[in-house]
């Protein structure tokens, strides 16, 4: 018998928005404005599993200021619990997925220092599957994280239904194969399920 699955995005989906932007300019001593864009701009390989150092290395050469380890644990530490917050809706609907049978599983974007927290979390429990970027190697919205996906489910790709906030996310596992929908908020995700 061949099992639907839900599987969901974390950040913006699960978890609100990261606020830990303002604070971890801070500890560099720079503005948020030039923060901002290297945060971003070297974000994706930190998610393909570089690692805490190597990024806020990056970083900190992006806006012109030396990273050491303790500097580096600090800003790990404090964008680990910028992305921690929980939408308030999420766990609620969560359980009620599981407790109708619902076969959950989360695919994310995430260094794999940001897993290890993940993992230990309450959420964690309504899911059957947790695939983190920064374990693999891979990330969305390439075909290959979406393939091992499926493949860790057991499943076809038609069998999951991808929740993610971004669009090239959506537009990856659609070409993957899997059904896959734009995050519209909680309650427009109770009412689809």
């Amino acid at each position: 018998m061949t099992r639907s699955w839900v599987v969901f995005d974390y950040g913006e989906v699960i978890s609100t928005r990261t606020t830990a932007l303002p604070r971890l300019a801070d500890v560099l001593g720079v503005p948020l404005a030039d923060f901002e864009p290297a945060y971003w701009t070297h974000r994706d390989a930190y998610d393909r599993g570089s690692g805490d150092l190597p990024y806020w290395r990056v970083v900190g050469d992006a806006v012109g200021v030396t990273v050491d380890e303790a500097v580096s644990a600090e800003l790990t530490r404090l964008d680990i619990a910028g992305w921690a917050e929980v939408d308030p809706a999420m766990p609620e609907l969560l359980a009620a997925l599981a407790e109708a049978g619902t076969a959950l599983a989360l695919l994310s974007n995430a260094p794999a220092s940001f897993a290890r927290f993940a993992e230990l979390q309450p959420w964690t429990r309504h899911f059957r599957e947790l695939l983190f970027s920064g374990d693999v190697g891979l990330a969305k919205p390439d075909a290959a994280i979406f393939e091992l996906l499926v493949s860790r489910l057991g499943a076809e790709p038609p069998d999951c239904l991808f929740f993610d906030d971004r669009q090239v996310n959506i537009d990856g596992a659609r070409a993957a194969g899997l059904r896959a929908q734009l995050w519209q908020g909680t309650a427009a995700a109770a009412e689809l399920l």
